[in-house]
């Protein structure tokens, strides 16, 4: 099914869902009510008939009622969840056509000016790369998927991506419920922070025979003497004593619980949504190996993860009753309420702590993802590339930049057989260069993180991107573009003499100085990157550099994009061509606005 069909079928199957669930809700308003009134009406009747019928009534007709308060609790999530899912599908539409601004940018992932590639690719930020793949909701999905754009994977792990990228894409009903339980509430690096340092502390409880002692000893102690004076065989100032000596002990224990209240307090509503995260996950049956391994994270000594934390949230939530005076004093004076919940709080720390940093990154891993899986289940028309252990080849077909709107995208080719050949375009201004060049940074990313590509075909070594294209100058650091050029191509120079795999980029190389020594330095630039073998493609205005194919006829492609002018106006059909680019159109340009040649 096309993907825009889908969506818009998923959007009108939710809505229908909405309306009964909108129906179940007002129903279950008015059992309710009903059942407040049948309350009030049994007390009022039955009491002549006797005291018991009366109570036994009211009594289950409360049952009844706290029973319709449970169910109305889940309805409401039921549309919550609803709702999620449906803003889920409409943003997925508008990504269709191209309006992806909805997504996180990840620009609190953007890395240091020095990173080989990021900037000139635009990897982060508005319009970015991130941000048209970007369906994580979580802190732990983000940061992985940032990492994944950000440094290449190896062939093995690229190959397990890819088949886990495969089948998440035929689940996408699956995919989306995990996008909209993660949409409750953002699973924050904070809390894992919080979590961890929880974990790591020591206990101090557990392992202390004299708390152990008192856990069992004073509630088993006061509930006796409640008994005894129930049935009068203490008096009540005797019993008074008893309840006072708790209530003492009792404000001791709330003093020393009340740092790990604040500690773990703040975490239940996120380790409720990482509970309905995995769970998700642990019902679902995968083939993909590295699924397969993922899901299996989530399985600890026959019990599951999502168990586990659902534990951890009720203890949590237990620990909170301290918050509500009323229901809290009668439990810590009665049952010591705080000794029970740190003891089992510190339990669970002993089964779990080797865990729940597994629990996060499979998490994480799962949403990353269902990224790339989203990416391939919006663009069926893109393939997966295919890696040769040949240093170094490149081969596609059809490749665009994923960025552009389809409808305005012109595709192109490209094919480098060996590191001996170093590829080199000329063309005029606006021709096409630059995307052309991004258009193949971008999908070399892609592809080295695991993802589909946007091409026909596909094929390459595994390589690392290294680019110089957009380079600024640096106030801060008293950095003139030309000196901030020249680091970046020393950076590339030091990579290329020390032998490294890399995939140059380079676009209008020495742009920030005379045309003279711009000329001289490319030439020379050129020579070096022959004689080490980089593999390289460079676009330039430039076309006496093309040139060096006199003199290097086996070791430079020589490609162009040009314009056709017909009553001074340009017409750009951005189709590469081979050759050295023979029309200019500069001066044209120069002279629409005004500068009088």
């Amino acid at each position: 099914m096309e993907p825009d069909l889908f969506y818009k079928q998923r959007i009108q199957s939710l809505e229908e869902q909405y309306k009964q669930l909108q129906s179940k809700k007002s129903m279950l308003a008015w059992l309710r009510f009903a059942a407040v009134v049948s309350i009030i009406a049994a007390l009022y009747f039955l009491l002549s008939v006797g005291i018991s019928y009366a109570i036994i009534t009211a009594l289950l007709l409360a049952v009844v009622f706290v029973r319709l308060i449970y169910t109305d609790l889940q309805n409401k999530t039921a549309i919550k969840n609803n709702r999620h899912l449906k803003q889920i599908n409409e943003a997925e539409l508008q990504a269709l056509a191209y309006n992806y601004y909805s997504f996180d940018d990840g620009h609190q992932y953007i890395p240091a000016a020095d990173h080989p590639y990021s900037n000139d690719l635009d990897i982060f930020g508005r319009a970015s790369l991130f941000q048209y793949c970007n369906r994580t909701t979580s802190d732990m999905g983000g940061n992985i998927l940032s990492n994944w754009l950000l440094q290449p994977a190896t062939i093995p792990v690229i190959a397990q991506r890819q088949e886990a990228v495969k089948e998440l894409s035929g689940k996408t009903a699956w995919r989306q419920q995990l996008e909209a339980y993660g949409k409750e509430q953002k699973i924050t690096t904070v809390t894992a922070s919080r979590l961890q340092e929880w974990l790591q502390a020591e206990p101090h409880f557990i392992n202390n025979l004299f708390w152990k002692i008192l856990q069992y000893a004073i509630p088993a102690i006061i509930i006796t003497v409640i008994i005894l004076n129930a049935e009068d065989v203490i008096t009540n100032p005797v019993r008074n004593l008893f309840l006072l000596g708790s209530a003492l002990i009792a404000l001791v224990m709330a003093k020393k619980i009340a740092p790990l209240h604040m500690q773990v307090s703040k975490m239940a509503d996120e380790l409720a949504v990482l509970a309905d995260s995995i769970k998700h996950v642990e019902q679902t049956s995968f083939n993909a190996p590295l699924l397969q391994s993922l899901q299996s994270k989530f399985v600890i000594e026959n019990t599951k993860a999502s168990t586990q934390l659902k534990e951890l949230k009720r203890i949590v939530e237990r620990l909170d009753l301290r918050l509500n005076p009323v229901v809290f004093i009668p439990l810590a004076v009665i049952l010591q309420w705080d000794i029970q919940q740190a003891m089992a709080l510190e339990k669970w720390k002993q089964r779990n702590r080797q865990n729940i940093n597994d629990w996060f990154d499979a998490i994480g891993q799962f949403e990353a993802l269902h990224s790339f899986a989203g990416l391939a289940f919006n663009h069926m028309e893109w393939c997966y590339p295919i890696f040769t252990a040949q240093h170094f080849f490149i081969s596609g077909e059809n490749i665009g930049h994923p960025l552009i709107n389809a409808a305005k995208r012109v595709n192109n080719n490209i094919t480098i057989n060996s590191n001996e050949e170093l590829m080199l375009i000329t063309g005029s201004n606006m021709a096409g260069k630059s995307t052309y060049l991004r258009s193949i940074g971008v999908n070399t990313v892609l592809a080295m993180a695991g993802a589909p590509v946007c091409a026909d075909t596909f094929t390459l070594s595994p390589v690392q991107i290294i680019s110089s294209m957009r380079i600024a100058d640096n106030l801060e650091e008293s950095t003139s573009t030309f000196y901030a050029e020249l680091k970046k191509l020393k950076a590339i120079i030091d990579k290329v003499n020390a032998g490294e795999k890399i995939f140059i980029l380079l676009d209008e190389i020495l742009r920030g100085t005379n045309s003279l020594d711009r000329h001289t330095g490319s030439v020379a630039l050129v020579k070096q990157l022959i004689k080490h073998k980089a593999a390289c493609i460079i676009a330039t205005h430039d076309v006496e550099l093309a040139k060096l194919k006199d003199n290097y006829p086996d070791n430079i492609l020589n490609y162009h994009f040009d314009v056709q002018v017909a009553n001074d106006e340009l017409y750009f059909d951005y189709k590469l061509k081979e050759g050295i680019c023979t029309s200019l159109n500069a001066s044209i340009l120069m002279k629409k606005i005004g500068i009088e040649l």
